[in-house]
């Protein structure tokens, strides 16, 4: 987004000097990504404010925990975006900040059996870390409460949401959705740990009345990439915090800061993968 001319008043030197970025890299970053966005005056010269120094800032230093550059910018920019605070999607999200994931389609069996298997991996680990999940529908939560009452019992934090009447901020921390929220038509599993973060999520395919509960196809997308996992668990703790949840708003703040690169559990992997095969297996020999 475009400064407002009224507060934009740097020159492309004055964004330089404030951010450490050479005005050379400013203008490759503006032709190849078009970021950051200039104020154009009659003169055609460029003119900033003070969201682009803050927005820059931001990009530095995401690119130097190690995020790629594309996504350094769009997470920026996210931050910085007038779009209301908590009225996100996470499979969108995901979409435009990683768009290296690919989206697969899968039939709520399978994608149910993917979500126990993650639940399980992390209340076998109990790694302390932040649990989130998305519902839909209180009824659907209902059917799950027992698992996730468990998951709540060794994690930092569990946040699940629905269409639920209003915030319980007792764990499992129940998250009200709003008819319109992004996130009332997603299915979502986000474990954001230390060793081995998990997060998966979907959305149903429209035109499916006629098709059978378990055989209704979603487009998902899911990653133990401790990057875009760590981006959904933002996604989730910023629509937690939205809806009034003051356990939520400490998890922003916690999140907010950059992934600490670490080993990846390759047994927890492991075990996550066999889990996943194991429930779909069932599943289908039923």
């Amino acid at each position: 987004m475009a400064p407002d001319p009224d507060t934009a008043h740097l020159s492309i030197g004055d964004l330089a000097e404030a951010t450490g970025v050479s005005t050379a890299t400013l203008r490759i970053w503006e032709s190849r990504h078009g970021f950051p966005e200039p104020t154009r005056l009659p003169s055609g010269h460029r003119r900033f404010g003070a969201t682009d120094v803050a927005a820059v800032r931001r990009v530095v230093g995401l690119r130097e925990s190690g995020i790629r550059l594309d996504v350094a910018i769009a997470q920026a920019v996210g931050e910085t975006s007038t779009e209301p605070v908590g009225s996100e999607s996470v499979f969108a999200r995901l979409r435009e900040t990683h768009p290296a994931l690919q989206p697969t389609q899968l039939a709520k069996s399978t994608l149910l059996g993917m979500s126990w298997a993650i639940e399980d991996e992390f209340c076998a680990t109990a790694k302390r870390g932040h649990v989130f999940g998305a519902f839909q529908e209180v009824s659907r939560f209902e059917s799950a409460r027992a698992r996730w009452t468990e998951i709540a019992r060794v994690s930092a934090s569990t946040f699940v949401f629905a269409d639920f009447d209003a915030v319980a901020d007792e764990p499992p921390v129940c998250i009200p959705l709003a008819p319109d929220a992004p996130m009332i038509r997603e299915w979502a599993v986000v474990c954001d740990t230390p060793d081995l973060g998990m997060a998966l999520t979907a959305w149903e395919l429209p035109g499916q009345v006629d098709v059978p509960d378990m055989d209704r196809l979603f487009e998902t997308l899911w990653t133990v990439d401790p990057e875009p996992v760590r981006e959904a668990a933002r996604v989730c703790a910023a629509v937690a915090s939205a809806a009034g949840s003051t356990r939520a708003a400490q998890v922003v703040d916690e999140l907010a800061a950059p992934v600490v690169p670490g080993r990846t559990d390759i047994a927890a992997l492991t075990s996550l993968f066999n889990r996943s095969v194991s429930y779909v297996d069932a599943k289908m020999r039923r």
